[in-house]
């Protein structure tokens, strides 16, 4: 008996085929949602600047600019004033030290001096008359002493005489007695005497030390007096190169005027400037370096000035090994100031779209197309020619890195 056969609804074919337009359905409504808010742009790439990320030696350092001065300068002060009398030199001159610069004259204190001898003069000879009066009386009192003696064995005899003779009644009492009394009269001005000589002599040892250093201040002052006309001529106080002197014959100097200053030239330092937001890591024997003549030259720190002048403050460098033969002073040079060492990372170089981006982000060009898109990205530390890079690219991305002023805030950028 024949059995009815039913048709089966689901084939593999029917979910094969729903399954596949499923799919498309799904891919399309994917791509549909993914574009949906984008933004993009069309970018001409002749505009652009790209940069290959890449691993390389990063070190932070910033330039500064730098004058060449002397190692050592000396100003010249006038100590004392006066009036230009003679020249010696002129300006730019090659001086050894002591060598004169300029003679001048003041009869201020030319007078001051010739007094100052005088009285000095007049004082040393009353010191020396006082003096010889205490020697004439020293000599006055062991003079009288010598009298003294001289009386007592007299009268020591002529008492040991009458003594015996009075014993034998020769003579009268009061002649023995009389003898006596200027006896013991004779060894009480002999005491006094003495004593008179003691203190004498102490005085006079503290009479003669308050005279010598008497004489010594007066011939110190008259030094000092002499020492001021000796200013009158102006030196040089070092070796090296005269400069700045301006003064002319007849010119009246003030005291404590700049004249000129020396400068030493057998080796130089380099004065830079550098911006205020680095002062509290800027540190002595900090490293840097310059080219010149197709050479590096190496610095390090060696004087940091605090005082801030109009945003910046200044730093003295010298060189660390060899100075440059052919370097002049007051010429300007580029210093790349080291602010850390020598690290390998992630490299990313400098550009304008900085300013827009703050680093927080850039456009990376997805490989194999004409397409960039927005990478967050986060940058460290940076010098003049590259960033640090320490997340959100790898070696080998292409990046966009000039300016973004005019990309307003597209997604992503159709490179033509």
């Amino acid at each position: 008996m024949d059995k009815k056969i039913e048709k089966k609804n689901w084939t593999w074919q029917k979910i094969a085929l729903y399954v596949a337009i499923l799919a498309g359905a799904g891919f399309l409504f994917s791509a549909i949602y993914k574009d949906a808010g984008k933004s993009s742009l069309n970018v001409e790439t002749e505009r652009l600047l790209v940069d290959t990320i890449h691993q390389g030696v990063f070190q932070e350092f910033i330039p500064v600019t730098g004058i060449v001065q002397p190692i050592k300068t000396v100003f010249i002060d006038a100590i004392e004033g006066g009036r230009v009398e003679e020249k010696f030199v002129e300006d730019g001159a090659m001086m050894k030290k002591g060598q004169p610069i300029l003679r001048l004259s003041n009869s201020d204190l030319q007078l001051n001096y010739l007094n100052q001898e005088a009285q000095t003069v007049a004082q040393i000879n009353s010191i020396r008359n006082t003096s010889l009066m205490m020697e004439q009386q020293s000599l006055t009192l062991r003079e009288q002493a010598l009298d003294v003696e001289y009386q007592i064995d007299l009268f020591s005899k002529r008492n040991k005489r009458n003594q015996e003779l009075y014993k034998a009644k020769a003579v009268a009492k009061v002649d023995y007695e009389e003898t006596t009394d200027q006896l013991e009269h004779l060894y009480r001005r002999k005491k006094m005497l003495a004593m008179t000589i003691e203190k004498d002599s102490m005085f006079q040892v503290l009479q003669q030390e308050q005279m010598t250093n008497s004489v010594d201040l007066m011939k110190r002052n008259l030094a000092i007096a002499r020492q001021s006309l000796d200013n009158l001529i102006i030196k040089s106080p070092i070796d090296g190169q005269l400069s700045g002197l301006n003064t002319e014959l007849g010119e009246l100097i003030n005291q404590g005027e700049s004249i000129a200053q020396v400068d030493n030239l057998d080796n130089f330092k380099i004065r830079a400037r550098i911006d205020e937001y680095y002062i509290s890591r800027i540190f002595i024997d900090q490293r840097g370096s310059f080219q010149f003549s197709g050479k590096t030259y190496n610095l390090r720190i060696k004087k940091i000035y605090p005082q801030v002048t109009n945003g910046s403050f200044e730093a003295d460098l010298v060189f660390t090994d060899e100075v440059p033969s052919n370097i002049k002073r007051g010429q300007s040079v580029s210093i790349k100031l080291e602010l850390s060492a020598e690290e390998k990372g992630l490299l990313l170089a400098r550009g304008s779209f900085y300013q827009k981006t703050g680093g927080n982000w850039i456009y990376k060009i997805v490989p194999g197309s004409n397409v960039a898109q927005k990478q967050d990205i986060k940058v460290g530390r940076q010098n003049p020619n590259f960033y640090e890079v320490l997340g959100g690219l790898r070696p080998g991305d292409v990046v966009i890195v000039s300016s973004y002023d005019n990309f307003g805030d597209k997604d992503e950028l159709i490179l033509k």
